[in-house]
């Protein structure tokens, strides 16, 4: 009797998981393509992160994604890991390899680059940055930035010594300001990045200065409940190109699908109103 072929499997997992928008994501595309697969949210606690990962692969997982508070944990899990996941120090896509090997990537940065192209792009390297953060996202946008020829990262958070740590990990691109004077790192600022949670819904606002805010620089905030944000509704009055956060989140989502599913997703306005009503 002839074996059918398995339907792959892959999903998300953190704790907790409730509020992810990948299985809407991830669903409107297996819909679109026409293909027999699942995506499923999984909540799994920290003490339970090594048992799953051994698990999901007999059970006909593909591979998953990973969100807080286990991406940076799987990196010490994982078989293979990427030079990109290595240097941000975490890792958002696994792949469950045929040979049994876990794959672990970080495409939070190619997200975030493909995101700034589709809504801004007119952007080019060739100006300072002004980053708000230091957290995991703050790495992954610092990485991506390096890459493309940034020639300075002016970074400020509240808690310095995080700032500081990654002027030591990453290099003498970053220059490291105080958060109460950082209105001052927009001035000749090409794009200005809110990577902290300020401004998520139930959060307060990132307060900022934005008297030296260039206009026709671009703004873009990594939260995405609200799209606008009040940042980004400040910077679009005072003349900035604003760019929401969803598109992070899709464009970061497509490496994976197409290593799960054997199809290169298309992300545009279809997929957006998807995740946006779920």
């Amino acid at each position: 009797m002839t074996e059918l072929p398995r339907i792959p499997l892959a999903g998300v997992i953190g704790h907790p998981i409730a509020h992810s928008r990948s299985p809407a994501l991830h669903g409107h595309w297996l819909r679109r393509y026409g293909i027999k697969g699942h995506y499923i949210p999984m909540d799994i606690a920290p003490q339970d992160l090594a048992e799953a990962l051994k698990m999901l692969p007999r059970l006909g997982f593909v591979g998953i994604n990973v969100t807080i508070p286990h991406k940076e944990k799987v990196l010490a899990l994982a078989d293979v890991v990427t030079d990109r996941a290595a240097l941000i120090g975490a890792a958002n896509t696994l792949i469950f390899r045929k040979d049994g090997k876990v794959h672990a990537d970080n495409t939070d940065g190619a997200g975030f680059m493909a995101n700034l192209r589709q809504y801004a792009p007119h952007w080019a390297p060739n100006a300072p940055v002004a980053l708000f953060g230091a957290g995991g996202a703050a790495r992954a946008v610092i990485a991506a930035l390096i890459e493309v020829g940034v020639p300075e990262i002016r970074i400020a958070n509240r808690t310095r010594l995080r700032a500081e740590q990654l002027r030591s990990d990453f290099g003498a691109k970053l220059v490291v300001h105080d958060w109460v004077h950082a209105g001052e790192m927009l001035r000749g600022a090409g794009l200005v990045i809110n990577s902290t949670s300020l401004g998520m819904t139930g959060k307060p606002d990132l307060r900022l200065p934005l008297e030296e805010l260039e206009r026709g620089a671009v703004a873009t905030d990594l939260v995405y409940t609200p799209l606008m944000t009040q940042f980004l509704i400040e910077a679009q009055e005072r003349g900035a190109h604003v760019v929401d956060g969803l598109g992070m989140l899709l464009h970061q989502a497509a490496p994976g699908f197409e290593r799960w599913f054997g199809k290169r997703p298309e992300v545009d306005e279809a997929l957006r109103d998807a995740v946006l009503k779920a």
